[in-house]
């Protein structure tokens, strides 16, 4: 239901009397509250025409008056000549920097107000409610003559603006030099955060006030094939915070469309926090033309973790779906040749050889190196254990010629997305793996060779269709092709995008590794099931990630969207079986617990067939659970310390509940009122007494028993451990 009556909503435009620019005072020019009244959002021109705006829950202040507005490049382009003492020659911009955030009247607001239910294709329920009021502020630059619009809506879970650059004006091309927004935090917050970076999120997390990020900046600092930080003082949202008087606010955007992602330069004196754009190769941040939008820049707050937790707030502000046809998109649960590969086990290459050109290297009369893992029995042997234990799709890596120089060797030409190894024959194992029930997930590696990708794009979705493959993985390990372009500026924002358009013309679902972090985007394309985006299990093989790693997560990554984080190692002692000196840390019940804590409709059993089969009671769980749900119930939470949540599987009803905790053990009395009335069977995997994910991760027992709505079950799980309920009605 839309509403544009003024009368109808509590909304609130206090005019400024006076002609001229209206003083900062404590009456604003225009207020408005969320449907349930709690959040007020005021906003303010001061005496030098600079907009701000301000947020507060029930009469306590979440954001002090904060800056809006931009610092612009004078001109689109360099065209100056500049000839030096030296005979060097500059090319330089013929006219200084526009200041774009003072100087401004207000010229006229409007209010509307919705709500409505959608339904998602997948997600943590069935239906979300869509209710916000909305402010849309409109102003003049005096003097300039150029128009900019704020557009706010305020939700009872927090709030969502954006700057909006109407047609038909005198800014008509233009070049972001910064956008200068703040959130002006009213207390110094306890924040979740990791360190600002234009071309990775795969950081663990730090936990301090923010008057102390700069001083904490590099303890959690960590190598990266590609890593670009930037600040002593930058952090990347989504920024979990958590207020002295226990709100929990947390900043991100939403909607990241045609322009660079956010970070946050943190004030440590002052506690405000700036945004902060991913520069292209210039140093610019972000081309335009009007009519033109920025994304939405998100503050939600919550009275509870779990409130946090159950916001919509990010997938709300993007737009409905805009595909007609969603019946090819689907959940998927697999398996994947891929975690021998992560922890040395095995290898994508086939051979070792170097110096190879691709399109003349003989691959037919090389040496294999005998430890590719992608070769036909092998993958044969996936499948079968696959198509045993219920599983739709086998990920398969390493299958294509190009491996041997993948990752920042700076090759154009790295891979064609479509010429097997000479062990992997693509036909006879796709019909082979179709007799079985099975569909290969294509994977698609691009060495963040960008120009080589979409130019063989076509041809490789093509190759998908022709063989049967429904999804893809794609990668952007190492730095940006080309050179001086980072992972989450405006022109990779837009391949992003653009492979996830493309893919849907040709039916295929996307799970995008090493791209910019979600921002809701897939309420619009939910054929991009998947992201990685952040620090993943992957890192288990590279020194180990600490517990509270997936307690944090959930608030932060998965804000704004779901992450393929690769869940379900069982063997922890990599030691032992590959000679990696890094340790899983996590019990196999911690495991179990990510299948139910880390939402995603693409959920993997990321260990190898031999480990499950030690453990198959234990492996019958992730048989079992299900990956898209009706409804959802976060029970308790608190970040990177725990998180315990039941789940209702769409199409069966059937309950399951999983946990995980940091390195404390915890035990938890967990209602079961959220199931319907009844008696159920429930099979508890928990942690066994003496369990500890360093020395004793494999220790587990499963229970059966009867219960009702009216019970209770005590769980304890164990230091880096979990558990996993399912329920079956009797």
């Amino acid at each position: 239901m839309r509403v544009k009556n003024l009368l109808l909503l509590p909304v609130a435009l206090i005019l400024g009397a006076c002609t001229g620019a209206p003083a900062l005072r404590p009456e604003p020019e225009a207020v408005l509250t969320s449907p349930d009244g709690k959040l007020k959002m005021s906003f303010y021109l001061s005496e030098s025409g600079t907009p701000s705006y301000a947020l507060e829950r029930e009469g306590v202040a979440v954001l002090t008056p904060s800056r809006l507005g931009f610092s612009l490049r004078g001109v689109v382009k360099a065209e100056e000549l500049s000839y030096n003492a030296d005979g060097s020659i500059d090319k330089l911009d013929r006219e200084g920097t526009i200041p774009f955030d003072r100087d401004f009247e207000l010229t006229g607001t409007a209010t509307d107000s919705l709500d409505e239910v959608w339904e998602p294709v997948w997600g943590e329920e069935s239906q979300i409610r869509n209710h916000y009021n909305e402010l849309l502020v409109s102003l003049l630059q005096r003097g300039s003559g150029r128009r900019m619009d704020v557009r706010f809506r305020l939700f009872d879970d927090g709030l969502g603006f954006r700057y909006e650059f109407p047609g038909g004006q005198s800014l008509v091309h233009f070049v972001i030099k910064e956008e200068l927004t703040e959130f002006a935090c009213a207390e110094d917050n306890t924040a979740w955060w990791i360190p600002g970076d234009y071309d990775t999120q795969e950081y663990e997390y730090n936990c301090t006030r923010l008057s102390e990020v700069a001083e904490h900046f590099r303890d959690k600092m960590r190598g990266n094939s590609s890593q670009t930080p930037f600040s002593t003082s930058g952090v990347q949202t989504s920024l979990q915070m958590k207020t002295p008087g226990g709100l929990y606010v947390n900043i991100h955007e939403a909607a990241l469309v045609d322009y660079p992602c956010m970070h946050l330069l943190v004030d440590g004196r002052t506690h405000t926090l700036r945004a902060h754009l991913t520069p292209d190769a210039e140093g610019w941040k972000g081309n335009l033309t009007t009519p033109a939008k920025t994304p939405w820049r998100t503050v939600q707050v919550a009275a509870s973790a779990t409130d946090q937790l159950a916001s919509r707030l990010v997938l709300n502000l993007n737009e409905p779906c805009a595909l007609e046809d969603v019946s090819w998109i689907h959940p998927v649960k697999y398996m994947g040749v891929w975690w021998e590969m992560i922890a040395g086990a095995g290898s994508w290459a086939y051979t070792d050889a170097e110096g190879i050109h691709l399109d003349s290297f003989d691959y037919a009369g090389a040496e294999p190196n005998g430890r590719h893992s992608a070769n036909n029995a092998h993958v044969r042997e996936y499948i079968d254990f696959a198509a045993a234990h219920g599983f739709y799709a086998l990920l398969v890596e390493g299958w294509n010629i190009g491996w041997e120089e993948w990752a920042n060797c700076n090759k154009d030409f790295v891979f064609d997305f479509q010429t097997p190894y000479p062990d992997f024959d693509i036909d006879a194992l796709n019909a082979y793996a179709h007799s079985k029930g099975i569909r290969l997930v294509m994977h698609h590696e691009t060495s963040s060779s960008i120009r080589n990708y979409e130019r063989h794009l076509e041809a490789a979705y093509s190759l998908m269709n022709k063989y049967g493959y429904d999804a893809v993985k794609s990668g952007y390990v190492g730095d940006i092709l080309p050179q001086g372009l980072h992972h989450y500026s405006q022109w990779m924002v837009n391949h992003y995008l653009y492979c996830v358009k493309e893919a849907a013309k040709h039916h295929i679902m996307v799970n995008a590794h090493e791209a910019v972090r979600p921002t809701g985007l897939c309420r619009t394309w939910p054929n991009l099931i998947g992201n990685e985006s952040a620090m993943g299990t992957e890192y288990q093989a590279f020194g180990g990630i600490a517990p509270g790693h997936t307690a944090i997560l959930p608030f932060t990554r998965l804000n704004g969207g779901p992450m393929d984080y690769t869940p379900g190692i069982f063997e922890q002692n990599l030691g032992d079986w590959c000679g990696n000196g890094s340790h899983v840390n996590s019990t196999i019940c911690g495991q179990l617990g990510l299948y139910l804590t880390m939402y995603s409709p693409l959920q993997m059993a990321a260990d190898t067939p031999e480990h499950y089969r030690r453990y198959m009671d234990a492996f019958q769980f992730i048989q079992d659970v299900a990956v898209d749900w009706s409804e959802s119930r976060y029970l308790e939470a608190e970040p990177m310390e725990y998180i315990v949540v039941a789940r209702k599987a769409k199409g069966t009803g059937q309950w399951f509940c999983g946990g995980v905790t940091d390195e404390q053990e915890r035990s938890f009395r967990v209602k079961l009122d959220f199931l319907e009335s009844g008696r159920y069977e429930a099979t508890v995997y928990a942690d066994s007494p003496g369990a500890h994910y360093e020395t004793n991760p494999q220790a587990y027992k499963i229970t059966k028993q009867t219960v009702t709505p009216d019970d209770a079950l005590e769980l304890t799980m164990a230091p880096g451990g979990g558990f996993a309920i399912s329920f079956k009605k009797l």
